[in-house]
């Protein structure tokens, strides 16, 4: 089947060498980052956690979001998901790929990765966070490439991949949940100490990661002529609007709860974020127009009217993506170190090295997406099933 990865019109090649431009440019500013270390980007003792970690977050739960298509194609049989639910299996994999890359470049030298697992301690968040990101990495590519595998002979999905299609639902809610205790375990923190951090997580990623997968399955449909379905892209997109709603829901009590009981702890970090701090507010015009996306995308994606309608629906999702992007991957790691524990106020903002080296990462999750669907979509043409 890899054959068909080599297969593609002009366009197609374009865009592969034009992703691989971007990486080469990338790999510039990380070769810069392994000379110089960790002082080419714009963290420092007080933000010891950046715009890297931000991606990270994020793309977790791009990863995770798989299991909105997995549940209902396997628990509840599904039909209408069975064009997309190999997409949404392999932009998991392309999600975890990008997820490893922004912890080993946060690290500064990728050598130190190995101490996790030669120096294992179980008792610390971040060594469960290595074993179920690459465990769910594991999972996805065996389903997703036996499935295809299966369809590209001609025979039906092999028996023994169901258990792991279960254990998979189980993972992707884990890989999440896991990444948001990493951020409860710091008690300093006021931002993230809340106990639906992780309820606010899935949520996010249940809206996002499928809106990502939505609008790249239009996009497949425009330019590979694969049709994921009328019917699997308003369920999606119904899935997805609810899931948006809860996270709205969610973060409103988070600002009910705080200004509520005026805890300083809690409010400082929501008053620095959307009216600046003792003359500090670099992010608020960035979460002012997340609160805009937000609704804006609510509006377009709550009526079942405007939802059904192609040139309001594709709007809604990117307005939906840039307001849980600028939430999950700029202000929330952020805005959790600002202030500090000693009411100290240190902003942190990406430096062009560090901006460079992610968009690198994510040219390269992109490459091995499009390389995937490729694949994916080559196969489905064949055996008639697109």
């Amino acid at each position: 089947m890899f054959e068909k990865a080599l297969q593609g019109d002009r366009r197609y090649w374009a865009w592969i060498i034009f992703l691989l431009a971007v990486m080469g440019i990338g790999s510039i500013f990380y070769l810069l980052q392994l000379v110089n270390g960790l002082t080419v980007t714009g963290m420092t003792r007080d933000v010891s956690w950046g715009f890297y970690i931000a991606q990270f977050t994020y793309m977790v739960g791009v990863a995770a979001s798989a299991v909105m298509l997995v549940l209902p194609f396997y628990l509840h049989n599904a039909k209408q998901f069975s064009r997309m639910v190999i997409l949404g299996e392999f932009m998991a994999i392309a999600a975890v790929i990008v997820c490893l890359g922004f912890i080993v470049v946060d690290l500064g030298q990728p050598q130190r990765l190995f101490n996790v697992v030669l120096h294992p301690t179980p008792n610390s968040i971040l060594f469960w966070d290595m074993i179920v990101l690459n465990g769910y990495l594991l999972l996805n590519i065996v389903i997703g490439w036996s499935n295809l595998h299966a369809e590209h002979k001609g025979l039906s999905h092999p028996k023994w991949v169901k258990p792991l299609v279960y254990l998979s639902i189980v993972w992707a809610v884990s890989i999440h949940t896991v990444t948001a205790f990493l951020y409860q375990g710091l008690p300093g923190r006021h931002y993230w100490l809340t106990a639906i951090l992780a309820a606010r997580f899935l949520s996010s990623a249940f809206c996002s990661g499928p809106a990502i997968l939505l609008i790249l399955a239009l996009i497949a449909k425009k330019v590979a002529k694969y049709d994921p379905g009328e019917k699997a892209v308003q369920t999606l997109a119904t899935i997805i609007t609810y899931a948006m709603v809860i996270n709205v829901f969610f973060f409103l009590l988070e600002v009910f709860t705080a200004f509520y009981s005026d805890i300083p702890g809690h409010t400082h970090t929501l008053a620095y974020l959307f009216t600046g701090l003792h003359g500090a507010g670099s992010l608020v015009g960035w979460m002012w127009v997340m609160a805009v996306c937000a609704l804006l995308s609510l509006v377009l994606l709550i009526p079942p009217q405007f939802r059904q309608k192609p040139e309001l629906l594709v709007p809604g999702l990117i307005l939906l993506i840039a307001a849980t992007w600028i939430d999950k991957g700029l202000g929330l790691v952020v805005g959790g170190f600002i202030p500090n524990p000693f009411e100290g106020i240190t902003e942190y903002a990406p430096t062009i090295p560090e901006i460079m080296i992610s968009v690198m990462i994510y040219a390269t999750g992109l490459l091995i997406l499009t390389v995937l669907w490729k694949i994916a979509i080559g196969v489905k043409k064949e055996t008639g099933s697109a």
